[in-house]
This record gives C-alpha cells, sequence and structure tokens, in this order.
C-alpha cells in the first residue's frame, strides 16, 4: 500500500485512539484497536527519552526473561491465556510463536527477532501512526480516547500525572508482594480457621484466617532456614527501591532479631489450637483469603527476597503447608501501578475519566503475557467505543476475563492492599462438573491427577466461552 493509499483509509476512518507506551500492551492494544478499522496513534518515548532498563528503541522489546512461559493450554493458566489470545488475533502471542526457541512445553523467544519483528508489523500497519515522544503529563482533553500503558518503567512525569488522574493514595511505585497458597493445597489436620481474639468481621465471621502453629523448634530452624536461603538481588534499575516499614521483607525483620517476628506477624496471640486446645505454639503464621472465591490465600507479612525455589523449600517448613502449591511466589521489586478496584471499571477506564484506559502491568497484572493480555481487551474496547458498539467483559470463566475481574471487582472488598498477579486457575469460578475417572483405567482420580482433571475442565469451558465472547463481536 502507497502511503498516499494509507492517507485515504485513514480520512475515511473514525478519530484516532491515542495510546501511550509501546510495550507488550501498547503493542498489542494499537494491534486489535487496528484490525477493527480504528486508526490508532502510538506514542512511545524512546528512544527521545530511554528508560533504565531497556536496551533499544524497538515496541515489545524483552527486558528480563525471554520466557513466556508454559503454552500447555489444557493444564496451566497461563497456556490458556496463550490459546485465547490467539483466537482473537493477538499480536504479541503470534508473533512469539514466530521467533520460538527451543524450552520445553515454555513458550520462549529469540528476543530480538520477536521485538524487530512485532516493529516492522506495527510500522507497517495503515491505520497505526507512530510518534516518537515523551508524553510527559495529562493527555489533553482532545484527545477522547487513550489508553495509557506505559507499563512498570513509567516515567516520572507520568508517573505524577497518573498519581493526579487517579489520587495520590492509589499509586505504587514498587511490589511487596507475599507468597499466595492455593486453599486446597492447605492440611487442615494442622492448620484451623480462626481470627484473632474471635474478633468478628464485616459479615460477622470470626474464621477469617488458616493458622498454622510452630513450635519452638520448628520456629528457630525455620528461621535459620529462611536467613541461610539465597537471595535476588535488585537489578540496577531497581536499587533505589525503597523498604517501608509497614512493608519489610520478612527475613529483613528476622535479622532484627530471632523474635522479632514473634512480636510481628507471627505473634502467637489470641489464637487457640483448634486440634491441640492445650498446647500453646511458640509462633503462628497466618493466611488471610486474597480473592473473593475463597481460592487463594496469602501468607500475612511473608513479604520476601527469597528466590524462588528457596522460597517453595523454606515455606514448605511450615506445620500445614508441607504440600502447599503456590499460585504467586513472593518478591520485592520495581513496579508502577494503580490501585485498579477502586479507580477502574470493568472496561478499564478511569472512573473518574472514562476517556481513559489502563491497560499492562500499570493495571494492576504480572508478566508479559497477562500485560499483552490487558492491551488486548483495552484495545477491543476503545475500538468497539469508538465504532459505537457495546461489548461486554469477557466471561470471567475465562483467562482473560479472570484477569479482568481480579484488577476491577475480583479483589475483596475493603482489602487495605491490591497486589498486581499472574493468571492462575485459583481466579476462575469453581467448576463441579467434571470428568472424575480415568476412562483408560476406570478408577477414580485422586491428588494430583483430580487437580489435573479439573484444570483440565477448566480449559475446554474457558474455550467455549472466549468464543461464544469472540462470536458476539462478529455482529
Amino acid at each position: 500500500m502507497t502511503q498516499l493509499e494509507r492517507d485515504d483509509q485513514k480520512k475515511s476512518s473514525p478519530d484516532p485512539i491515542h495510546i501511550i507506551g509501546g510495550g507488550m500492551a501498547g503493542s498489542e492494544a494499537a494491534w486489535q484497536a487496528a484490525n477493527l478499522g480504528v486508526p490508532v496513534v502510538l506514542h512511545e518515548m524512546r528512544p527521545v527519552r530511554k528508560t533504565e532498563a531497556h536496551q533499544t528503541d524497538g515496541f515489545a522489546e524483552l527486558v528480563c526473561s525471554n520466557s513466556f512461559r508454559s503454552d500447555d493450554y489444557e493444564n496451566n493458566a497461563v497456556g490458556l491465556l496463550h490459546e485465547e489470545m490467539r483466537r482473537a488475533n493477538g499480536l504479541i502471542i503470534s508473533t512469539a510463536h514466530d521467533h520460538q526457541v527451543p524450552a520445553g512445553s515454555a513458550l520462549a523467544v529469540d528476543r530480538d527477532a520477536f521485538s524487530q519483528d512485532v516493529t516492522a508489523k506495527l510500522e507497517a500497519h495503515p491505520l497505526i501512526t507512530i510518534e516518537r515522544e515523551e508524553v510527559p503529563g495529562i493527555p489533553p482533553e482532545e484527545w477522547d480516547n487513550v489508553i495509557i500503558a506505559t507499563g512498570p518503567l513509567t516515567s516520572p512525569s507520568m508517573g505524577e500525572a497518573i498519581k493526579e488522574l487517579t489520587g495520590e493514595d492509589e499509586l505504587s511505585f514498587f511490589d511487596a508482594i507475599a507468597p499466595i497458597v492455593y486453599y486446597d493445597s492447605i492440611d487442615m489436620s494442622k492448620a484451623w480457621r480462626q481470627s484473632r481474639y474471635d474478633k468478628p468481621g464485616p459479615s460477622g465471621e470470626t474464621d477469617a484466617y488458616v493458622n498454622c502453629p510452630m513450635s519452638e523448634e520448628q520456629y528457630l530452624a525455620f528461621l535459620k532456614a529462611m536467613n541461610e536461603a539465597p537471595k535476588t538481588q535488585f537489578k540496577e534499575w531497581e536499587k533505589d527501591t525503597p523498604y517501608f516499614e509497614g512493608c519489610l521483607p520478612v527475613e529483613v525483620m528476622a535479622s532484627r532479631g530471632p523474635d522479632t517476628l514473634r512480636y510481628g506477624p507471627l505473634k502467637p496471640v489470641g489464637l487457640t489450637n483448634a486440634h491441640q486446645p492445650d498446647v500453646k505454639a511458640h509462633a503462628i503464621v497466618q493466611l488471610r483469603q486474597d480473592n473473593k472465591l475463597g481460592t487463594l490465600w496469602n501468607i500475612v507479612g511473608f513479604q520476601t527476597k527469597m528466590t524462588y525455589g528457596a522460597q517453595k523449600e523454606v515455606l514448605r517448613m511450615i506445620p500445614g503447608l508441607e504440600n502447599a502449591e503456590f499460585a504467586r511466589l513472593g518478591g520485592i521489586h520495581r513496579n508502577t501501578f494503580i490501585n485498579s478496584p477502586k479507580v477502574l471499571n470493568d472496561k478499564l477506564q478511569l472512573k473518574s475519566q472514562p476517556r481513559i484506559r489502563f491497560a499492562g502491568q500499570v493495571s494492576g497484572v504480572e508478566g508479559y503475557v497477562e500485560s499483552a493480555a490487558m492491551g488486548l481487551l483495552a484495545g477491543r474496547f476503545a475500538a468497539f467505543e469508538r465504532l459505537g458498539h457495546e461489548v461486554p467483559p469477557p466471561p470471567e470463566t475465562t483467562a482473560l476475563g479472570s484477569l479482568i475481574s481480579h484488577v476491577t471487582g475480583g479483589h475483596l472488598e475493603g482489602k487495605a492492599t491490591f497486589q498486581p498477579m499472574n493468571v492462575n486457575f485459583g481466579l476462575f469460578p469453581e467448576i463441579t462438573e467434571f470428568e472424575k475417572v480415568d476412562p483408560k483405567t476406570g478408577k477414580r482420580y485422586r491428588g494430583k491427577e483430580k487437580g489435573r482433571a479439573k484444570k483440565r475442565a477448566m480449559s475446554v469451558r474457558a474455550l467455549k466461552d472466549i468464543d461464544g465472547w469472540l462470536d458476539l463481536q462478529q455482529h
């Protein structure tokens, strides 16, 4: 297509959508909107203004890992998200497959070739105009349809603008993440449900926490293992990330003395062991419900810099968590994100200024794939709005829908903190109808096999529902 033909096509199209940020989310949002026939102006500040971590001015540059994680859509939630995005003509996933490198069941890519290809596709699209410039503040009023997808490396000036748009208290510049456990992997023959001092919650419940008791011997062994475990280090561009006293890494608290944790998040007061009422615990680890479905529980006060492998080993020393399965492991790192459940609606629009949407990690998700997924959704929502069509969010039974639900409504109401999340089956509504018998042996599934059968059924349900959601958009 000649430049003249491109100009003619743009003149006959609707007014453009402005997308700020050319990472995973911004690139995907631009692709989705343009392929629906809506012009896009994609604003990327590199190379005019560089970041501490990016090495090139390419779109969708992979700053850290080159892996998009598991591609197994039958048994893994991120693999399911891959498949849903494929069915929605996702730019990031399709380009990743074109540049795949050996990585077992994971989808890993040649990062340079991947970014170069994404860049070439966006530059060649007749409805996408690329502006290499920084958008330093609140988007001008004449931009009536905007997606902010600036990611974890949002520039200071844009960070200030986002703070002004959302409210100072609704923007975070780092993650302090506690590990999250699947509830059904907790051994409740050792743990029990109880709120401290049986204090009732908003609904009158007195069992809001899961409690895991430790003897003195177990506690001291746990401290020793935690202090000796390998820790991840801040990257060069994260080194100024602050620790806040209210959100210290658990190992920093432990380094202040052996009883520090016992007077902090592990204090053994106001609780009675339902299994051994006469035995006083030396320390008690608590888990708190993390989603409305009650499938995910976070370990209270356990923000940590232990490596992922070490976390699993050390945390499984806690009585009741010996066989714990983790939906997310802990960490502390720089990341700019907003308090999405409070400030966004289910179309990713800012409640106070609906002309502005947020997408990517800044909207409250973790990971390359999840960031691109939020871009896919924001791009579609923005385009259909421009075209005068009403499109509902995808069903919560889908991977895409579960992410929307997490960042805009699935988080517990009234909870003081919101944290970004990777996609996982704990975000999906429960499924009760699934094959419980192995068709080959005729024996009932048990243990992990039962869990795998359940995940497969959830994936089948999700793909059926995402196809239905995409079909709605064809009419």
